[in-house]
């Protein structure tokens, strides 16, 4: 009974003005994500999981729990997990994915070794989908160029979603723009037929790697360089100067002559960059 007594509690907790300031504050200096006032209202909603996870009742006690010590050490990744936004499905803004199999494999081929594997960084990765749109990719292009291979590196920040990138179960709505022949080639499903769900074949998985980055690291902790970069519907939860920050950070590790992915809803127009437009959200390192 008093456990349905504390749910209860939690439910009708408030997020304060004052508390919702110093979180906000500190989301933003931590990951660089906005959080103005109109977000409030999401903010106490996706905190509450919290509340009721650690047993407490009020938004006071979480916040002061978050600031103390034992909190910064232990409640910080959990409470960018449930902040952070995610949201993705597979073949997304499917041009990218065209271009990418009519422009930037053939020139692959063209210019390397076939025992030089393409590289590819799908950062702000979410739970995956991007990751294996890409791998589906390129083993579609592989059927008529069978030497050619492919690693990608997915990274986020929240280490919960990047567990389901991880893990490649999904719901079968996920796959609503994805042909069939793709679905039957690439997706397992589930023996439970009621739970529609599907997995990614084992081949793509073992293709993708997948590690937590924060992009408002000083310095992020990949060391390789890349053929291709994604970074769509990321750019979108932080200021100008953070963008601009970020995929500077990021082309670093682009090789020259390399492409750059962003989404449909963001413009890196204006910024001193070294980034050529090759096509509306489609850049190459110059």
């Amino acid at each position: 009974m008093a456990d349905s007594v504390n749910i209860s509690q939690v439910y009708k907790a408030r997020l304060t003005d004052e508390d919702f300031r110093k979180l906000s504050r500190f989301i933003t200096e931590q990951t660089g994500i906005k959080m103005p006032d109109v977000k409030k209202v999401m903010l106490q909603s996706r905190l509450q999981k919290r509340l009721r996870h650690l047993n407490m009742t009020s938004f006071k006690e979480y916040v002061e729990y978050v600031f103390s010590e034992e909190g910064l050490q232990n409640e910080l990744i959990h409470m960018l997990d449930v902040v952070s936004t995610n949201k993705t499905d597979f073949f997304r803004e499917p041009v990218h994915f065209e271009f990418m199999e009519k422009t930037i494999l053939p020139e692959h081929i063209e210019h390397y070794p076939l025992n030089r594997p393409v590289k590819i960084w799908s950062a702000g990765c979410s739970s995956g989908e991007e990751v294996y749109t890409i791998a589906m990719t390129i083993s579609e292009f592989k059927k008529d160029h069978p030497g050619i291979d492919f690693s990608i590196l997915g990274t986020d920040i929240s280490t919960e979603i990047l567990q389901k990138a991880v893990d490649a179960i999904y719901k079968e709505e996920k796959t609503t723009m994805m042909p069939m022949e793709l679905k039957k080639k690439y997706l397992l499903r589930s023996k439970n037929r009621k739970k529609k769900l599907v997995r990614v074949v084992p081949e793509l998985r073992k293709k993708a790697a997948f590690r937590r980055l924060n992009f408002m690291d000083e310095h992020y902790p990949v060391n390789e360089s890349f053929d291709v970069i994604f970074c769509r519907n990321v750019l979108i939860y932080f200021n100008r100067e953070k963008q601009e920050q970020v995929i500077r950070k990021l082309i670093e590790r682009l090789r020259m002559g390399g492409y750059f992915f962003i989404g449909h809803s963001e413009s890196i127009m204006g910024m001193d960059l070294p980034l050529t437009q090759i096509r509306p959200t489609i850049f190459k390192r110059t």
